[in-house]
Parts: C-alpha cells; sequence; structure tokens
C-alpha cells in the first residue's frame, strides 16, 4: 500500500562510501533454531521466505537486517539462501544460526552443527518500502526500511520541497531509524543508502504510522544472485581480482621521501580495497589511508570517504618515510 503525500524521486546514484566487506566469503558453524518471527531485526514474520540470526559482530548494530545471505554445507555443499532477521548473541564471528526449516535444506537436523561457507547475495525483492514504528509521531519516529536488495547503510530524512540539507537518524539493534525529537509533521524527503554508496530518494513520504510505503524502486544489484558465483568464492566462482597499484615519488631527500599511490579497482562490481606494496625505510606519515608496516612491506586501506572503489574507479593516497 502506497502513501505518499507526493511523488517518488527513482534516482538512485553511487558514492563512495564504506561501511564493511560486504562481498568477501565468511566460514564458520551454522546451527538451527525454532524461529518463529519476531526477532532482532523486528521484521514481520515471512511468507514463504527463510530465516538465519547473524552473529553479533556481523550484526553490525542491525546493518545485516534484511540481507540475504546463501549459506553452503562445506560437508555436502549444499546451498540455502536466507534471509536475515535476527540476531544470534552467542554465535561466534563467521557463525549463524539457521532457522529450522533454512537448515533442513542442507543437513539432516540430526547433525545439529556443521561447517559452512557463507556470503551476502542479492534480495530478490522489486521494490523497497519504508515503515514507520507505532508510536511515531512528529515529535518521536522510528523508520525501518524493508524488501531491500542490499544491507541499508544510512536513513536521512528532510522536510518535503525544503531543499535543505538531509538529516542522519542513527539506528538501534532492533532496526529502527530512530529520531528522537521527531521529524515534524511531514511529508519528508527520506533517503536510503545501502552499503556500496548506492541512493534511493523519495519524496513527499507522508507520516503513515504501520503502514508499508512502497518506494517504487530498488537498489541495483552490486551481490550476486544466489547460486550464480559471482566475486565472493565458493563454488566455482570467480574471485575478486585485488586493486591494482601503480606508486610515483613526488618527493625526496638525502634522509628519506614522499611517494603518490593510485589504487585501481580492475573488477566490474565494487571493491573494498586493502593494498600491500614493498617500502624502503620507515613510514612516518600517511594520509587518504591508513597505513601500517612490517618490515619492508607496507599495507594500506582506504578511510571512509574512499575505501570501496566502484567498478574499474581508482583513488590515490599518499605516504612520506625515512630511509
Amino acid at each position: 500500500m502506497v502513501l505518499l503525500a507526493g511523488g517518488l524521486l527513482a534516482g538512485v546514484q553511487l558514492t563512495a562510501v564504506a561501511q564493511g566487506n560486504y562481498q568477501q566469503t565468511h566460514t564458520g558453524e551454522g546451527t538451527f533454531y525454532g524461529y518463529g518471527g519476531g526477532g532482532n531485526c523486528s521484521l514481520p514474520k515471512p511468507t514463504g521466505i527463510l530465516t538465519v540470526a547473524m552473529n553479533t559482530a556481523d550484526y553490525n548494530t542491525a546493518q545485516a537486517c534484511g540481507a540475504c545471505i546463501e549459506v553452503t554445507n562445506l560437508n555436502t555443499q549444499q546451498k540455502v539462501t536466507a534471509r536475515v532477521d535476527d540476531r544470534c548473541p552467542e554465535c561466534a564471528p563467521g557463525d549463524v544460526d539457521l532457522s529450522q526449516e533454512a537448515f533442513a535444506k542442507i543437513s539432516p537436523i540430526e547433525a545439529g552443527r556443521i561447517p559452512i561457507r557463507w556470503r551476502y547475495v542479492s534480495c530478490p525483492a522489486p521494490s523497497a518500502k519504508l515503515f514507520f514504528k507505532e508510536g511515531s509521531s512528529q515529535w518521536w519516529a522510528g523508520v525501518q526500511v524493508r524488501d531491500h536488495s542490499s544491507p541499508v547503510a544510512s536513513l536521512a530524512y528532510r522536510p518535503s520541497s525544503s531543499g535543505g540539507a538531509f538529516t542522519t537518524l542513527g539506528r538501534e539493534m532492533y532496526n529502527y531509524f530512530i529520531a528522537p525529537s521527531g521529524m515534524g509533521p511531514g511529508p519528508y524527503d527520506i533517503q536510503v543508502t545501502d552499503v556500496f554508496g548506492q541512493k534511493m530518494t523519495a519524496s513527499g513520504v507522508a507520516l503513515a504510522v504501520t503502514t508499508e510505503i512502497d518506494l517504487g524502486q530498488q537498489f541495483p544489484a552490486v551481490l550476486p544472485a544466489p547460486g550464480d558465483g559471482g566475486s565472493s568464492g565458493g563454488g566455482g566462482s570467480t574471485p575478486a581480482q585485488p586493486a591494482t597499484t601503480s606508486i610515483s615519488v613526488a618527493n625526496e631527500w638525502a634522509q628519506g621521501y614522499c611517494s603518490n599511490v593510485t589504487v585501481t579497482n580492475p573488477n566490474a562490481t565494487p571493491l573494498n580495497w586493502t593494498v600491500s606494496f614493498p617500502v624502503t625505510g620507515t613510514v612516518y606519515s600517511t594520509w587518504n589511508a591508513t597505513l601500517s608496516q612490517s618490515g619492508s612491506t607496507a599495507t594500506a586501506v582506504g578511510v571512509s570517504w574512499n575505501q570501496t572503489l566502484q567498478a574499474g574507479a581508482n583513488t590515490s593516497f599518499g605516504f612520506c618515510a625515512n630511509r
């Protein structure tokens, strides 16, 4: 049901926002439990969708909520796709607790605990939705994103047609973005950003409490579809290629030097980059990256605004070292 005070701006754009590596393969143990809905993600009990509870580390303050993962039983190579609806506090990083129905798709129930590999995949939902929590008003509001194809990183709003800056809301462990002093009476422009920096912006959104608001748009697929291999590894997939580097000396003197490094993503999908390269001497300063050194090898990771490189994109950072 669509309850909007105005139209929707079906604009999805790309930015370089790093929210963690959602394109890697995870390994751990798979268990099961009797899930009946109402988990930490506060999502309605699904119909025809298998579910899973995520370990706290990868749950990442509800960022995993509503995302889809493909789980492989390493004993049999059987796979199942499930939506993250809950959190597993006792699970170690890399572990997942599948609903009994999902576990039974890849293992006999009596096995109880199995070695697994899992990765994020694109959810098949055609259109994302918003949902205002019960009790929301112009003075306090909780907003949830549902049916999104990739994990949601942030939600921001502004009064419709104001042309002002968007206000970003904090996220709670129960998977609502909260405006402690409210968002005003509405309508609003609401901007939802996924972990790859892709944005959906909806205009004229009315404050319609406990009613799903269909945005009529979806994030473009960056993650692989279930079963198609993709860059995350597993089951005959093609692994993502590492970023390439080009290093040039910007300045040097008898006791030291400074260099610029260009990092390029050679893949057809976004990449969260980490690069290692040889260095002479001891690095004492760096910019536009976080750098560590072990002997004659330096390892650099992007910072918040440049860690995720879109397909074919590049970024630069620099460092200075004593000889």
